[in-house]
């Protein structure tokens, strides 16, 4: 069995390269920061003596996907699952306010770049009879906050996305789902205020958000379903968020 995992360089995409390789899976990572990506595939070999290709890219740039993916060795182009991780926030604005650099980069990134990716990956899973594609959205997919609008607006492409795809590929069975998370601790924050530790560590405090394993451990569990089960859509909050505004915090 194979994946192919955007984004597995932190977060939740090397959580999930982890929790596959520990149950036997080949992985395909890909990410922008090759020393990270070539560190992951050693300790993933080390680990659980599995196989690992290294894809070095820039998601947002459709020239370096349809290479990349090209370029994979035969015995790695028979993918079975495809996490579309590869996501991030820049900035936290008003619209009239936006720095268009960061909404280019949200777009790019979130829905560019999945779309990208996921036509030449499902390319392969058709001729090969099988697959499954599992996209990482977000409770912003479902709601809208503050200052988060072409955010919120990148993820429910996601969403939709995610039902369009089910749709267009119903008649090859290949399974699609989405898992959209609420407040998880990872690099995300740190990349939504450019690098600002410290005020991104304000968003977590007070309160007890997911974790990377958390999401990790659903990702696996919605691919390990039978072959004749689809898990469309979940969402996943932790225990004291109840929505993308309302949270508990001590």
């Amino acid at each position: 069995m194979i994946a192919l995992i955007t984004g597995a360089t932190s977060g939740i995409g090397k959580a999930s390269a982890e929790i596959f390789a520990k149950h036997g899976y080949n992985l395909i990572i890909t990410g922008r920061r090759n020393e990270r990506l070539h560190a992951l595939a050693e300790e993933l070999i080390s680990a659980y003596n599995i196989n690992v290709h290294t894809l070095c890219f820039d998601i947002r740039k459709l020239d370096e996907v349809k290479t990349n993916i090209a370029s994979l060795p035969i015995e790695f182009k028979q993918i079975d699952v495809l996490l579309n991780n590869a996501g991030l926030a820049s900035g936290l604005s008003t619209i009239q306010d936006g720095d268009t650099n960061d909404w280019e980069k949200m777009i790019d990134t979130n829905v560019k770049g999945l779309l990208y990716i996921t036509r030449e990956v499902s390319q392969l899973m058709i001729t090969n009879k099988k697959g499954h594609i599992i996209n990482i959205g977000s409770i912003a997919g479902k709601e809208v906050y503050a200052n988060g609008n072409v955010y919120c607006a990148t993820k429910h492409a996601v969403d939709a996305l995610n039902k369009a795809m089910r749709i267009d590929l119903l008649p090859h069975q290949i399974r699609v789902s989405a898992i959209n998370p609420g407040m998880v601790e990872t690099e995300f924050s740190i990349v939504r205020f450019h690098g600002d530790e410290e005020r991104a560590k304000k968003v977590y405090e007070g309160l007890q958000p997911l974790t990377p394993q958390d999401i990790a451990e659903t990702v696996f569990w919605v691919a390990s379903r039978p072959a004749h089960v689809n898990i469309n859509d979940i969402i996943i909050m932790p225990t004291v968020q109840a929505n993308s505004t309302t949270t508990l915090r001590k």
